[in-house]
C-alpha cells in the first residue's frame, strides 16, 4: 500500500468479487480486507491506511529494502563486509535476517502505533524471514503484534522465540511489582518515621513547657 485512498479502491473491488462469491455459493463467510506495510509512507501514514484497513501484515523484507535503498539482489556484494565487526561493523546482524530495530523497527513500532489510534482493535503481524529470527520475534511481541509468519522450517524456532518473549515479559512484570511493592513498603516505614519523630517532638515540647 502506497496510500489510503489506493487501498480503499482495491478494498471495494475485494469485497464486491467476494459478496458476489459468497452469495453464488451460499456460503457464509467472514474476512477482513487489510494491507501488507512495505513502504515507508505506508507506515508513517497508517493512522489514514487504518481507516480501509482491516489488519495490517508488515512485509519487513520489502520495507528494509525501502528503508535502508539496498537491493537483496545485490547486498550480497557488500553486506557481508558491512556486517564483519571487525572490518566495519556498520550493521550488528544482516538487516534481511535479523530486523533493523533502530531503523525500520521504528517505522513498524510507529506504523502499529498509529493504525491502533485510529482502530483500537487492528490486527498486526509480520512476514518474512524476519518471522523466523528470535530477536525479531521478541521485537515483535513487545511492540504489540499478535502474529508472525515465516517460513515452514523456521515455525519452530519463532514459536519457541515467542514462548521466550512472554516468559521475559512476565518476569519483568512480577520484578516491577516487587520493587513497587517494597517501594511502599519503604515508604510507609519512613512515614511511620516521621510521624514517631513529631509526637516525640510534641511530647518534648509539652514537657519544656511543663517544667516553666
Amino acid at each position: 500500500t502506497i496510500a489510503a485512498r489506493e487501498l480503499e479502491i482495491l478494498t471495494q473491488r475485494t469485497r464486491a468479487v467476494a459478496d458476489e462469491i459468497i452469495r453464488e455459493s451460499g456460503v457464509k463467510l467472514k474476512y477482513l480486507v487489510g494491507t501488507m506495510v512495505e513502504t515507508p509512507r505506508a507506515a508513517l501514514t497508517a493512522d489514514e491506511v487504518a481507516q480501509v484497513a482491516e489488519f495490517f501484515s508488515f512485509g519487513t523484507n520489502d520495507l528494509t529494502q525501502m528503508t535502508m535503498g539496498l537491493s537483496r539482489d545485490d547486498a550480497g556484494r557488500f553486506l557481508p563486509e558491512y556486517c564483519d565487526h571487525d572490518r566495519t561493523g556498520i550493521f550488528d546482524e544482516d538487516p534481511f535476517q535479523s530486523l533493523d530495530q533502530a531503523g525500520v523497527g521504528k517505522l513498524v513500532r510507529m506504523g502499529i502505533e498509529l493504525g491502533r489510534q485510529t482502530r483500537p482493535k487492528l490486527k498486526v503481524g509480520i512476514c518474512g524471514e524476519h518471522g523466523g529470527d528470535p530477536a525479531s520475534v521478541k521485537f515483535c511481541h513487545r511492540v504489540g503484534m499478535d502474529y508472525v509468519s515465516c517460513s515452514p522450517y523456521r515455525v519452530p524456532i519463532a514459536r519457541v522465540a515467542a514462548a521466550q518473549a512472554a516468559i521475559e515479559e512476565d518476569s519483568e512484570r512480577r520484578a516491577t511489582r516487587k520493587r513497587t511493592s517494597a517501594s511502599r513498603r519503604s515508604s510507609g516505614k519512613r512515614a511511620k518515621k516521621a510521624k514517631s519523630a513529631a509526637k516525640s517532638r510534641k511530647r518534648a515540647k509539652a514537657k519544656r513547657k511543663a517544667r516553666r
